[in-house]
This record gives structure tokens, sequence and C-alpha cells, in this order.
């Protein structure tokens, strides 16, 4: 069953981002913690009482290009800006997807392509938002691809997580 809601979701929630996304990079508890998680949207799916997949999204303030820390804790990679939004050829209001991750026993179940579709239209219906943004570990860009996600940018990468490819959608 997908939940969302706006504001802070229940501990599990974080407990599967942490164990998806942080600690198999040796990074320590906290570090799935973004500064704004009390003001994003989150979006999990749990199976048989489990939250299984994770992800969130959040406005990119009008005045801001999406670059910012990769987690509230010390020593947060600063993560790069959108090139559309630094260059003001983006529509907004714009959204920024981050913290996607699913447990590996449910992968390729569509666990993750409910959490961004729910993601997306949530973001239009509530925030009016134009254009998403994300930044995606390159083995998820074909995931995003066939979302209808679109590269944007040379690769990068974000210290201690790895190589990354910016990507867009236009709603």
């Amino acid at each position: 069953m997908v939940h969302s809601a706006l504001g802070m979701p229940p501990e599990a929630y974080f407990a599967t981002r942490y164990a998806v996304l942080r600690q198999p990079l040796g990074m320590p508890m906290g570090s799935e913690r973004l500064p704004d998680d009390a003001f994003a949207l989150h979006a999990w799916v749990e199976a048989k009482g489990e939250v299984v997949g994770v992800g969130r999204a959040h406005i990119i303030p009008s005045n801001a290009d999406g670059s910012g820390k990769d987690h509230d804790g010390p020593g947060a990679a600063i993560i790069p800006s959108f090139g559309p939004l630094a260059t003001g050829l983006a529509s907004r209001p714009a959204f920024q997807i981050r913290q996607m991750g699913t447990l590996p026993a449910h992968r390729r179940t569509g666990i993750a392509g409910t959490i961004l579709e729910t993601l997306e239209r949530e973001m239009v219906q509530i925030h009016g938002a134009k254009t998403g943004f994300l930044q995606a570990r390159e083995p998820a860009i074909p995931f995003y691809e066939s979302q209808g996600w679109t590269v944007i940018d040379q690769p990068y990468a974000i210290a201690e997580i790895g190589p990354h490819r910016s990507m867009m959608k236009v709603f």
C-alpha cells in the first residue's frame, strides 16, 4: 500500500531510507536525514507492515538553483545546481525528487514507479509544479528514463556516494 504525507513520515520510513541509501555506503545513522524533511512531501510503500520503498520531493525555492548539502550531518557533500534552474530556462514552480530507494528483496516489482508517480502527481496537484529535477545514481538512470525523465548534463560524482547524472521532467 502506498502512503504519502506532507511533513514528517514515520520513523520506519527513515530506517528504510538509511538501510537502502546510506548504510551500504558505510555512512553513519543520521545521514539519511535532510534539513527540510519536515517540509517535504514523502511517499512510501508498505508490504506486510514493513516500509519497503521510500522517496521524497520538495519545492525548489524560486531564488535557488537546486544545489545544496547532501544530508543534514557533518561532512555533507555539496550537490551541484541544475543547469536549467541556474540559467533561468526552467518553468517554475519546480520540485526535486530525492532519497528514492527500495529494499533489495522488493526491487523490480513496481514499487519505485508507484512512489515516483505519487510524488510527481502530488507535487503538480498541491504546488502546481511545472518542472521536476533529480540527481540519479548511474544505475538508476534507465529506471528514470523509463518514467519519462531526461538526462540534462554530463556525469559528475557526489562525494561518498558516487557517479550521478541530473535529470529533468516537464509536467
